[in-house]
């Protein structure tokens, strides 16, 4: 019993004393200050404000085409990156340019709707970003008439 008391002090004094080395006498000064500037580099965020995220076209014609240019401004500290923008329906087509967008500067993004549907129609355009949120959302919505019976229900009307 005294042997294993004995061997059992020795180990322990053995590894108490082979850890002489502080581990913050490891740490480089050089990665500390990379990693402060990445930690705060990480912490900006590009923020998409628009000028209006709705849009009313008003009354048109069943099948009339109609488009609206939404305008945003980059207000945030890093440069935007649109990476996909969608519709909730196939009848409304969203584009949008993906070139970066630099803080402080405008971008747009052009949504073509092809007049289906008929009554109060809405419709929600759902963009992906590089924004804190990654989602940023615009709607658009008409009411949309019955062809008139004239066949001029093809007309661009933009906004």
């Amino acid at each position: 019993m005294k042997k294993s008391i004995l061997i059992l002090a020795v180990l322990s004094a053995f590894a108490f004393t082979s850890c002489k080395e502080k581990a913050s006498d490891k740490v480089n000064e050089e990665n500390v200050a990379a990693a402060a500037d990445r930690d705060a580099t990480a912490a900006k965020f590009p923020v998409m404000s628009f000028e209006k995220t709705e849009f009313d076209f008003g009354t048109i014609q069943k099948g009339e085409k109609v488009e609206h240019l939404f305008k945003f401004t980059n207000t945030g500290d890093a440069p935007l990156v649109i990476v996909n923008a969608t519709s909730s329906c196939g009848c409304t087509v969203p584009e949008y340019s993906k070139e970066a967008v630099a803080p402080g500067e405008e971008g747009q993004l052009l949504v073509k709707y092809d007049g289906s549907g008929t009554n109060q129609v809405n419709k929600t355009i759902t963009i992906v970003a590089n924004t804190e949120k990654g989602k940023e959302t615009l709607k658009i919505k008409a009411f949309v008439q019955p062809k008139d019976g004239t066949g001029n229900s093809n007309m661009l009307k933009t906004s």
